[in-house]
């Protein structure tokens, strides 16, 4: 609001520059400590290795502008913000001054337990909103948060508003997940999403030339995106309004990036003869430079928007609430350290000498460099008001739903497959498990209808903040129903799965930031989870618990070809850590498992899960389900702990444990086998993350929760014989499994790109069908 008297904006003015005197300040204690802390990490404390701990002294100063008009003068406890990977020390600078940290904590960069070399929301002690660390994913997480949170708040309400930001580096806008999630439907209209790009134009190795803000600009504004750059300060602004100040923006607006940088090396003297270039302006820009002293000269070539606290501020109050925002803050990379502006100073530390001449110009003490601000300063009154206001009340856990173990449905009989299951099995829980459903949140990149959801869609309804006519509603044809409102349950976006797992990584975290947990449920087909592996991971490890479905997999897509086809997947699950996996065969067994990932969501020992499903078809009495509800409940227990014995002969000579769409072949090896007079036990493997681990956990290496009884119950001792294991999937996957009892083992599986074909033909190509599980055990029986 405009002072309504020329007394009011005399004294709002005032008010402005006793704001602007503390936020410098604020800003000068935020640099010397995000140094110092790397400082310390590196040339104070011992380090018995030797190594270099590292740390980004230039990257957290060049942030520290930034970040100090942000904190100290926009935030509120809602907003949220996700700091770029190597402004860690920034951040804890900042948390440090509004009491967050304590003085022995700042000595812990990069110590184990201490502070994280990257801001992590589950490893950090002081307050971190967004893990960060894997470049680009910490750029768009706060636009999947931004939806998370519209979601609880329009289903159970409480997770209030406020502004997402992302504070970023301009090399990290080269990741294609930064473009990917700009061009998704979902986020065009998100308003509270601001990031913030530290335009340095800097990388790790070198001034990256190419660097053009305009082209960026565009691509922002093409996207719909508010754009407001900050290209210089006041004190350059106050320059271009003298006279020869236009050519002055002129030769600097026409200058290269490593022109520029080279410049801010120069002594006084230097620049003065290099920054009027040559030409008919040479001669203005000197006359004008002239006229200041080396002080402001220097100070002034430095003087970018990215580093005036009072531009940043005045960016912040233009941001327009109704789409989202970037603002491209010009900024030196290192600014106000010796190493400013240099090519390679990304990794470089301050000397001794360095440091305490830093101290001295800052006002600060390198014996004593975790000082706060004076009681009674303006400063200190200033942190202590921005603690109170980014306070955020304690939120009460509310525990999830309570999900069915067993839906308690006969088991299914006929021909189905694995992928069928999931749609019923959602259907399901809305009949028998209201509670549970209703927290159930599918997202899918425009595949819904051909991986099954589409009668959960049709039930659920499709999510979005505003409802929108159905316009097929009347189509006799029409199968699948698009009906979007606020109600609806399942979120579709673009076709890049990396914005899929962001967005599932964020719904994941819900329980833990507004106490609201969800069941959230990602499908993709499964060849492309490799692609969609490293975000969902980072989500995982940021505190994101949520079931990744990938579905059809392996070669049993068959006429699909190479193109098409997972090999790797069947065992990442036992490499992800906070991750359980499972491969069921059957639809009975898909229910049982299913259930128990959701049943392990939205609560702190809680964990994350994939699933991985078949199109192949299979007659579903080849499970064999008991039918007394004891041998039933035994059976289910079986299934979700790893695997379970789904046939036994009387004396046998060769195990056969197979696992998902691999299962019915090895049923058919084992007939096989019987009729030549040597007897097969068939195990069924549905989940080999967790008979590895009640393998580790049997020799002292996992948890106590890990069951190992499954080891017991389903390869006892007693049954010991040679095993061929079989998937479709690489071999090594099941390999481990010989040495439950010390057996020999063959292993097959697919070990290279598919081919196009039958099912019975890739299957025999590949030496996964019958013949080949055969040949396998009679050359283990010889």
């Amino acid at each position: 609001m405009s002072p309504s008297t020329p007394a009011d904006a005399e004294e709002a003015g005032r008010a402005r520059e006793d704001v602007l005197t503390a936020l410098e300040a604020i800003e000068r204690r935020v640099l010397w400590l995000s140094t110092a802390i790397i400082d310390h990490a590196n040339r104070v404390r011992p380090n018995r290795s030797g190594l270099k701990v590292g740390g980004h002294q230039a990257s957290s100063a060049s942030m520290a502008s930034i970040m100090t008009a942000l904190w100290f003068g926009q935030l509120s406890a809602e907003d949220r913000v996700s700091v770029k990977p190597h402004a860690s020390p920034a951040l804890h600078a900042i948390n440090y001054l509004l009491g967050e940290l304590d003085d022995d904590q700042l000595t812990t960069l990069r110590a184990f337990g201490g502070l994280q070399s990257y801001p992590s929301r589950t490893k950090d002690p002081d307050p971190v909103d967004y893990s960060t660390g894997s470049v680009g994913i910490g750029a768009t997480a706060p636009l999947w948060g931004a939806i998370a949170r519209r979601y609880v708040d329009g289903h159970f309400g409480g997770a209030g508003t406020g502004w997402q930001y992302s504070l970023l580096g301009d090399a990290e806008l080269d990741e294609g997940a930064v473009w990917e999630a700009l061009r998704d439907p979902m986020v065009q209209n998100l308003g509270e999403a601001v990031w913030i790009v530290d335009l340095n134009r800097q990388s790790l190795d070198r001034v990256i030339p190419g660097i053009a803000a305009d082209a960026l600009e565009g691509m922002f504004a093409a996207a719909g995106w508010q754009v407001l750059t900050l290209k210089y300060g006041s004190l350059l602004r106050e320059l271009f309004a003298r006279p020869g100040g236009e050519p002055l923006r002129t030769r600097i607006d026409a200058m290269g990036n490593p022109e520029y940088q080279r410049l801010l090396r120069c002594t006084a003297s230097e620049l003065r003869e290099r920054l009027p270039g040559a030409g008919s302006t040479a001669g203005p820009i000197a006359e004008l430079i002239a006229s200041l002293d080396d002080a402001s000269l220097l100070a002034a070539l430095r003087n970018l928007g990215g580093h005036d606290l009072g531009a940043l501020l005045d960016a912040f109050e233009a941001i327009d609430d109704t789409r989202p925002t970037v603002v491209l803050a010009y900024t030196v990379k290192g600014h106000g350290l010796p190493t400013e502006g240099h090519p390679q100073n990304h990794s470089s530390l301050l000397t001794a000498d360095q440091m305490a001449a830093l101290a001295q110009r800052l006002g600060t003490d390198l014996e004593h460099p975790w000082s706060r601000f004076d009681e009674g300063s303006q400063e200190s009154a200033l942190c202590a008001a921005t603690a109170d206001r980014l306070r955020r009340p304690a939120r009460a856990l509310q525990a999830p739903p309570e999900v069915p173990s067993d839906l308690g449905r006969p088991a299914p009989t006929g021909t189905g497959t694995t992928q069928q299951a999931l749609g019923r099995t959602l259907l399901d829980l809305t009949r028998r498990a209201p509670g549970a459903a209703e927290r159930i949140v599918t997202v899918s990149p425009d595949v819904s209808s051909t991986t099954n959801l589409g009668g959960w869609l049709n039930k659920a309804g499709v999510w979005s903040p505003t409802e929108h006519a159905d316009w097929f509603a009347d189509d006799a044809e029409t199968i699948l129903h698009w009906r979007e409102r606020p109600t609806g349950r399942h979120l579709e976006l673009g076709i890049a799965e990396t914005n899929l797992v962001g967005l599932l990584g964020e719904l994941g975290t819900t329980w833990e930031r507004w106490g609201q947990p969800l069941l959230p449920i990602g499908v993709i087909y499964d060849p492309f989870v490799n692609r969609a592996l490293e975000p969902w991971s980072f989500g995982i490890y940021a505190g994101g618990q949520s079931v990744l479905v990938g579905t059809p997999s392996g070669v049993t897509l068959a006429p699909e070809g190479g193109a098409h086809q997972s090999i790797t997947t069947p065992s990442l699950a036992i490499e992800q850590p906070g991750c359980l996996g499972y491969e069921p065969a059957f639809a009975i067994d898909t229910e049982w498992c299913l259930l128990a990932a959701l049943g392990n969501l939205g609560k702190p020992e809680g964990s994350s899960a994939y699933v991985r499903l078949s199109t192949r078809p299979v007659d579903q009495s080849l499970a064999a389900v008991p039918d007394d509800s004891v041998a039933r409940e035994r059976r289910r227990r079986q299934v979700t702990a790893g695997a379970y014995r789904l046939r036994q002969h009387a004396a046998p000579v060769v195990t056969l444990a197979a696992m998902g769409a691999a299962v019915p072949d090895a049923l058919a090896a084992a007939d096989r086998l019987a009729a030549l007079g040597h007897g097969a036990d068939v195990v069924c493997v549905t989940s080999p993350d967790l008979l590895f681990r009640a393998c580790q956990a049997r020799r002292g290496q996992g948890r106590e929760r890990d069951q190992q009884w499954v080891l017991d119950q389903v390869f006892p001792a007693e049954r010991a014989t040679p095993m061929v294991t079989v998937l479709d999937g690489h071999p090594h996957t099941l390999a481990f499994l010989g040495t439950i009892r010390n057996t020999p083992v063959t292993t097959l599986g697919v070990t290279r790109f598919g081919q196009s074909g039958s099912l019975e033909d890739v299957h025999s190509h590949h030496g996964i069908d019958a013949d080949s599980i055969v040949a396998a055990a009679l050359d283990l029986v010889d």
